[in-house]
Formats: C-alpha cells, structure tokens, sequence
C-alpha cells in the first residue's frame, strides 16, 4: 500500500504542468508559443533564462522527490535490494515521469519528459546517480558543440543504458546483473520515450530546421 500511495502521489505530482503555470503568471500560454511544449526549453524562449531555469528545476524535482521518499521511508535499501524492490522503487519514479509527460490538469498533453527523468538518475543512487554524471556530461557536451536541445536529450537520453551497462560489468559487487536488470530494463523504456517523445524535433533535425538554443525566431524544438 507504500508504494501505491507513493506511485499515485508521484504521478500527481508529476501532472503539474509548473512551466505553463509559470508562463500563465506571465500573462502568456506556453501551448501557443514556440514548439508549444511546457517544459524548461520553451519557457526559457517565451520568458527568459531566469524563468527557464526555475522551470527545470521544478520539473526536475518532480522525479526527485517521489524518489528520495522511497528510501526516507525505508521501504527500499539500494545496496541490499532485491530486484522486485528496485523494480517497485523505479515505478514510483516512472509515475512522476508519466504524470509530466500525460498530466491529468491539461488532458493529458504534457511536456517530454527529459527533466524529470533526470530526477529518477538523480535519486536512484549509486546506480543510476552515478551513469547520470556521465549522461550529463554527454549532454553538455553536445549541447556546445550543436547548441540544439533536443539532439543533446536524445544522445544522453541513449546513452544512459550504455553508460548503465558498462558500469554493471565493471564493477564487482553489489553491481551485479541479476540484481539490477530491472534498473538497467528501465533505463532502455525511458530512452525509449525520450526519443518517441521527440518524433518531431528527430524529423527537424533530419531536414535541417530544428533551432538552436536562444534562436527565439521561427522556434520549433523541444
């Protein structure tokens, strides 16, 4: 019953649709600006750096926080978990990723999804925490070279359960793969919709009309 309430309560929380909420405070609706999606990428084209930044920041924490609670609540030992804990611990966190990406306050039209998945790598430590360091720098990386968003998500988001993989070979215990196949099974379904949820942006990219970050000028990305 923890864990339904929590992966309820983490759905709700991830319906919260802050970047549209922040832009109508603004007088503006994100829906019809830019790509017309929620998140921190079109919120920092419609308002600014400034609100684009709080707008990740909330979105982020919407996966973080469901997640935290799991092991607050000592419902979940990372080191000694069993692979049906992990499994119901990373529900919680796909929860709050759906909730974001279908919220039930805007009929189930959402953002993407990318930021708050970065809250699940970021409270699933030392699994997903530590391949997230290095999903991160990847996404840094391409973002200077290519300055487009939606190619860094979808590169760091496939590139997670490599990084997750090559962990899981290298390292001795508790980094076996008989315990943590569900981490490394979920990895792959949430590159999966980083990359579904980026159909259009894939499309852009391939005929060479996806924009680049702070070009506020016929915006299409994520």
């Amino acid at each position: 019953m923890q864990f339904l309430t929590l992966i309820l309560f983490a759905y709700l929380l991830g319906s919260i649709p802050f970047g549209f909420m922040i832009a109508k405070a603004h007088g503006k609706d994100l829906r019809l600006i830019g790509s017309g999606n929620i998140g921190a990428t079109n919120a920092t084209r419609a308002l600014g750096k400034k609100w684009g930044y709080l707008c990740l920041l909330l979105d982020v924490l919407k996966g973080l926080i469901p997640m935290l609670l799991v092991p607050m609540l000592n419902l979940v030992d990372s080191q000694t978990a069993s692979p049906g804990r992990l499994a119901l611990w990373l529900l919680v966190g796909c929860a709050a990723v759906l909730g974001h990406v279908f919220p039930i306050y805007l009929k189930f039209k959402g953002g993407k999804g990318v930021a708050t998945s970065l809250g699940i790598v970021l409270g699933l430590w030392p699994y997903y925490t530590l391949c997230g360091i290095g999903v991160f720098a990847i996404w840094g990386v391409t973002l200077l070279i290519w300055r487009t968003v939606s190619l860094s998500s979808i590169l760091a988001a496939i590139s997670f359960p490599v990084l997750l993989l090559l962990a899981i070979l290298v390292h001795d215990e508790p980094w076996d793969f008989v315990q943590l196949w569900p981490l490394l099974f979920m990895s792959v379904l949430m590159a999966l919709l980083v990359v579904a949820r980026h159909t259009e942006n894939i499309k852009r990219l391939l005929n060479g009309s996806e924009s680049k970050i702070m070009q506020t000028k016929n915006s299409t990305n994520a």
